[in-house]
């Protein structure tokens, strides 16, 4: 009795141990690969796997623009400050931002007093710059840009100093704020598709930010 009683107590245990087993291989199928990854299920590929920082997404479905979506997406930026790096000084930190439609009313409005006028939504494309304080490094940052859109045949129709607020910025980051600068571009004449647009502005950023390198190594 007492052996077939310790040989039961022992079947049970094994068997606990091999459904533990069984319930921690599963556990690590389905939740994490060796390096980190989630495994592809649903719509999800973890082919289409990489790093990125803190992020939120909002939109319309019904594709209506709204100012509504500003705020919301304002609020998620918020929301994620606990992923922002930050040293010794906590207004000090790597920095966030928001990405939106192009607001083509305000900037057709904001321009009026800039000499120059935009032509409909989707035939032009705004830069949104990051230049040098010095004057001196930020003209020629700009000419290279400037520069290279002439070379790929895309006219520059104006440049805008952007407002920003400095009241919100560390000490430890003031002296290496950049200027705030937007450049816009219009769509040439020959180019009616919105892709080939789009792809036409990609190569005159690439093109000026290689003629900026370019020029501070000669400066240098």
């Amino acid at each position: 009795m007492i052996a077939e009683f310790a040989i039961l107590l022992f079947m049970i245990q094994s068997e606990k141990k091999e459904n533990k087993r069984k319930m921690m291989k599963q556990k690590l199928n389905s939740t994490v690969l060796y390096n980190g990854q989630q495994p592809s299920q649903g719509l999800y590929k973890s082919s289409a796997e990489h790093d990125a920082c803190g992020i939120g997404m909002i939109c319309s479905i019904k594709n209506a623009a709204s100012h509504k979506i500003i705020k919301d997406g304002l609020k998620i930026l918020c929301n994620l400050e606990h992923r922002g790096a930050v040293g010794a000084d906590p207004k000090a930190g790597d920095g966030a931002g928001i990405l939106i439609q192009l607001p083509h009313a305000f900037f057709a409005e904001e321009v009026k007093d800039l000499g120059f006028e935009l032509p409909d939504a989707g035939h032009y494309g705004v830069a949104q710059l990051f230049l040098p304080q010095n004057e001196k490094a930020r003209k020629i940052a700009e000419q290279c840009f400037v520069e290279a859109a002439e070379q790929e045949g895309v006219p520059v129709l104006g440049w805008r100093d952007v407002p920003v607020d400095k009241a919100f910025l560390g000490e430890s980051v003031k002296a290496t704020e950049p200027c705030h600068r937007q450049v816009f571009l219009g769509r040439p004449d020959d180019i009616s598709d919105d892709d080939v647009f789009e792809r036409k502005l990609y190569v005159v950023r690439k093109v000026a930010s290689q003629r900026v390198l370019q020029d501070y190594k000669n400066l240098s």
